[in-house]
């Protein structure tokens, strides 16, 4: 299982664009092929930027996801907005520490 991580900064006066953009596909995402979880969050100190943090199953989903029409039907509107460009992290999980 990975975890996926974008940075997303966007001009501020398509910050709303994003959100209603968001809400139209946040659905249709999180029911692709190999998507186990998926989060949207805002930047505590920066109201225009924002974050997905999502699980998938393994790489090849998020290749799978990434080569997908819904991708690149999301992110050729979503792009024109940023204002500046976006970082994408890959991550894979070591160690979980719970509380006792």
């Amino acid at each position: 299982m990975i975890t996926r991580i974008v940075r997303m900064e966007f001009r501020p006066e398509h910050v709303d664009d994003f959100l209603a953009q968001f809400d139209t596909v946040k659905h249709l995402i999180r029911a692709f092929p190999g998507v186990r979880h998926l989060e949207l969050h805002r930047d505590a100190g920066q109201s225009n930027v924002f974050y997905t943090y999502s699980k998938w199953d393994g790489e090849d989903d998020l290749e799978a996801y990434r080569q997908s029409e819904l991708f690149k039907g999301a992110w050729s509107e979503v792009k024109a907005w940023f204002g500046a460009k976006p970082q994408a992290f890959s991550l894979r999980e070591v160690l979980v520490v719970d509380a006792d």
